[in-house]
């Protein structure tokens, strides 16, 4: 008897047992439980963190965002209507160039207001999509590591492959000084600059430095960016005309 009695009761589990398995999927997957369900909120919260994955697999030891998992989030964002605002929260070493310069493309191209917050690091290919939204905030303990880019693996023909990457780096360089208040000059002194960085050439710019150079427009956390963004989208709102105005 104790058998049957015990069945029902795990198949009334069951149902909570799934929906349990589902929600650590997607938190293994995206990092993060609904993509993107905003019943109780109107802003949309993306995070970048650790590795940039583009078209080549990282191995399975590295934390990556993957930009096939990104892109939809970022059209889903666009077109839901309840969403009005995007705050991307960024912990990035960087990763690969193309895949960080078509995520920041998209996100600098969305009509609704968006906010990014670099913590800890937004280094590399990071910058662009830093630099990407409508206002951007840093740490005060956050860094951004400003260097050339450079090609991994076997290299054929070297002139024709110092061309491709000599045209890649303009893009970035591009980006960058088009969507904040840096100079192409002296975006470029901190991208060449020699002894800032131990095995390498550029500039770690930390912080405070990083509002000097123009990068970014303020230090500031969580609060201050949710603050700002929720600033944005009541000026994003269209203004009810069925309002009659009373002097």
């Amino acid at each position: 008897m104790s058998n049957q009695q015990d069945q029902p009761q795990r198949e009334q589990e069951s149902p909570g047992a799934e929906k349990a398995s589902g929600i650590v999927d997607k938190i293994q997957q995206l990092g993060q439980t609904n993509i993107p369900q905003m019943e109780a909120s109107n802003i949309h919260v993306l995070t970048i963190i650790g590795q940039i994955e583009g078209h080549m697999q990282l191995p399975p030891q590295n934390k990556t965002t993957k930009y096939e998992h990104v892109i939809p989030q970022l059209v889903a964002a666009e077109q839901n209507q309840k969403i009005e605002g995007l705050l991307l929260i960024l912990n990035t070493v960087g990763g690969d160039v193309e895949a960080g310069l078509a995520l920041a493309e998209m996100i600098a191209s969305m009509s609704k207001p968006t906010v990014t917050l670099v913590l800890g690091g937004g280094h590399s290919i990071g910058v662009p999509i830093a630099v990407a939204g409508k206002h951007s905030f840093i740490a005060e303990s956050a860094t951004m590591t400003i260097h050339p880019v450079r090609l991994t693996g076997l290299v054929i023909g070297v002139p024709q492959s110092f061309e491709y990457l000599d045209k890649m780096q303009d893009r970035v360089i591009r980006f960058v000084t088009n969507h904040s208040s840096i100079s192409e000059e002296d975006f470029k002194d901190l991208m060449l600059s020699k002894g800032n960085l131990t095995r390498d050439i550029g500039t770690n710019v930390i912080g405070n430095d990083a509002v000097k150079y123009g990068l970014i427009h303020e230090v500031g956390g969580l609060g201050e960016a949710i603050k700002k963004l929720n600033e944005l989208i009541e000026a994003n709102r269209p203004l009810d005309d069925s309002k009659e105005v009373i002097q």
